[in-house]
């Protein structure tokens, strides 16, 4: 990997930039790459559209803004609806399957579904969702390890919900894995 482009979308609330800050760290800091971070989201914090970009290089990133984002992870309709043209064929889309109904007119994307929402209610809590995608995330891109992800959550999630967040992103890791090892990557036509 020389250079990749990310994006993290999904409604305010749903911890998107979070996503973002947490895989930046993790890449930066504990797997030696660089990476950048920008953000955007409506004027009303919660419910609105919210995007997170990540560039990551192994080398100095000389531009912080995304291009065309090879990995789009959507978690509401909205994201999904706005975002999922931009990627390239080959692109890899990671999508809320309980969340987003997808179009038929994008071929030649690598589709990854994963059922955030309803693990991070079954761990207790929906506001895990994000902990659920991320570690599917991880687990599905190989962008960043999973070790280097767990180092990065302490001062990025409140210290009380540490061991839920780890267990939250052990779970969706763990389904993503489970998916890898089933070739669970699917065109979309």
């Amino acid at each position: 990997m020389s250079t990749q482009e990310i994006r993290f979308s999904g409604f305010g609330g749903q911890g998107i930039i979070r996503c973002a800050l947490i895989t930046g760290k993790a890449l930066s800091l504990y797997d030696d790459k660089f990476a950048t971070m920008t953000q955007s989201f409506g004027p009303e914090a919660r419910g609105s559209a919210c995007a997170a970009q990540l560039v990551v290089s192994d080398e100095r990133v000389l531009y912080p803004y995304i291009t065309q984002p090879g990995i789009l992870m959507a978690l509401s309709q909205e994201a999904y609806d706005k975002y999922y043209g931009e990627l390239p064929k080959g692109g890899v889309l990671i999508v809320e399957q309980d969340l987003v109904k997808l179009h038929s007119d994008h071929a030649d994307l690598a589709l990854m579904r994963v059922p955030a929402t309803r693990f991070a209610e079954a761990l207790g809590n929906r506001l895990f969702t994000n902990l659920v995608a991320l570690g599917f995330f991880t687990a599905v891109t190989e962008v960043v390890t999973a070790d280097a992800m767990k180092k990065a959550l302490p001062g990025l999630v409140p210290d009380r919900f540490l061991k839920i967040n780890l267990r939250a992103f052990e779970k969706g890791y763990e389904h993503g894995l489970q998916l890898m090892g089933q070739g669970a990557a699917e065109s979309v036509s």
